[in-house]
Parts: C-alpha cells; sequence; structure tokens
C-alpha cells in the first residue's frame, strides 16, 4: 500500500502530461488489484461558457488515468486525475486588444478561448446488470494555462491568428457537479474496456473580478477507457 502512495503521489505532481500517461502505462501491473481498477481514460469533450454571447461548444481532446475502488458490492469510488483537460467556448465575439492596429485586423473574426486544467472526479459509480454503470460526484480542477486565440481570413479561411495570454483573468481553482453512465464492453469485466458519456456543471465563477452575469464552464464527454495491467482474480478454491 506504502508503495502505491509513493506512486500515485508521484503521479500528481509530475508537471508533463506524456510523462504521467507513460509512467501509468509501466505501472499498471502493480496498481491493479482485485480490489482497484485502474487504467487510462480519455475521449472528446464538448466544453462551453455559461453566459458569453454568441459563444459555441468548443471539442476538444482529453486523457489522463483512473480508479475504480471497490467500496461494496456492485458500489465503487472512480476517481483519478485527466493531466490534459481543457474548458472553454468557441466563435466568441472579438474584443478590443488595445492596439488599432489588431483591433481593425480582427473585427470581423471571432475568439476561441482555451483555459487548460488539470481535473480530478472524485465519484460514486453503481453497477447494474453486469455491465452498465452510472456515476455522479464532484470534480475539482486546477488551472494551468489559458488563451484567446483571434481568428480572421485574409486569403484562406483562419490565416491571421493572434494568441492572448488571460490566464491571470481566472482562477486558480474550479468546482463543480459531474454525472455520467457508460458500460463494459466485454463480459470480463475486469479486464474490458469501457466506453460512456459525462456531462460536467461547474458551480463556480471562474472569472475574476466578474461584474457581469455569473459564468460557469459546461462540458459534454465522450470517454473511452480501459485497464493497464488488469489480471483475472486469482480463483481462491484452487
Amino acid at each position: 500500500m506504502k508503495k502505491c502512495l509513493v506512486i500515485v503521489s508521484f503521479l500528481l505532481l509530475s508537471y508533463s502530461a506524456s510523462s504521467q500517461v507513460l509512467i501509468s502505462l509501466l505501472l499498471g501491473d502493480v496498481l491493479n488489484t482485485d480490489k482497484i481498477e485502474f487504467g487510462l481514460d480519455g475521449g472528446v469533450n464538448f466544453a462551453n461558457i455559461a453566459n458569453l454571447e454568441t459563444s459555441k461548444s468548443l471539442p476538444l481532446f482529453n486523457l489522463g488515468f483512473y480508479f475504480d475502488i471497490k467500496i461494496k458490492n456492485q458500489l465503487m469510488l472512480h476517481t483519478g486525475v485527466l493531466v490534459k483537460s481543457t474548458q472553454g467556448a468557441d466563435k466568441l465575439n472579438p474584443y478590443s486588444l488595445n492596439d488599432p492596429g489588431l483591433d481593425e485586423e480582427f473585427a470581423d473574426g471571432y475568439v476561441t478561448r482555451k483555459i487548460n486544467q488539470f481535473s480530478v472526479p472524485i465519484m460514486l459509480k453503481y453497477r447494474f446488470a453486469e455491465r452498465f454503470h452510472v456515476e455522479a460526484g464532484p470534480m475539482l480542477a486546477l488551472r494551468s494555462t489559458g488563451n484567446d486565440l483571434f481568428t480572421n481570413t485574409v486569403i484562406d479561411k483562419g490565416d491571421l491568428t493572434y494568441k492572448l495570454d488571460i490566464k491571470d483573468n481566472y482562477k486558480r481553482i474550479d468546482a463543480g457537479i459531474m454525472a455520467g453512465a457508460g458500460l463494459k464492453l466485454y463480459k470480463k469485466i475486469q479486464k474490458s474496456a469501457q466506453l460512456g458519456v459525462r456531462y460536467y456543471y461547474g458551480l463556480v465563477d471562474p472569472l475574476k473580478d466578474n461584474q457581469g452575469d455569473k459564468q460557469n464552464f459546461t462540458s459534454w464527454y465522450v470517454y473511452f477507457s480501459f485497464p493497464i495491467g488488469a489480471n483475472e482474480p486469482e480463483d481462491k478454491t484452487k
């Protein structure tokens, strides 16, 4: 147990997402037991920010690792870290960059907002009918970077861009509620990949000193996850 805690602590403190995923692959055999399922979790999320004019959902990729910890019978605790996790919105109206030249160039363009985070779901997960499950609980996130990408077209579509660092406009911590449902793809539950959908609704206004309508992150997740190094439970009758 002590060895596992050291490994998990190291994973949480690692800065590079690619390094974390590589370590997860190498340590799958150590972290998987008959009480814990460990693996990789990733997919596409469709992010948006409430109360922003003209905003549209922004499709994004996410990747991380997960733990399904058995509590009792079919009840589990689902947690882990999405080390590549982004919130944001697309097709926002351009705003002033305090530069007349840039303002003119992007006046009829649009802005794509991306707020990069490390996200930690903590959900109760209930499995029924053998392969299906539902889950719900809080999710916390730590903001790492944030950018607005101004885009316009001069000759070819989207050939004029300007990136503005906006991370200091957003709070370091975000928190909200996540719920979802999914299923194991194969009958051998311990070794089976799973597919599902989740919805996240932020309870915190992530914008610092917001004088307008309250904002919050929302996102639909379509995810695929599979255990790393999972083995069949030992037959105790042998």
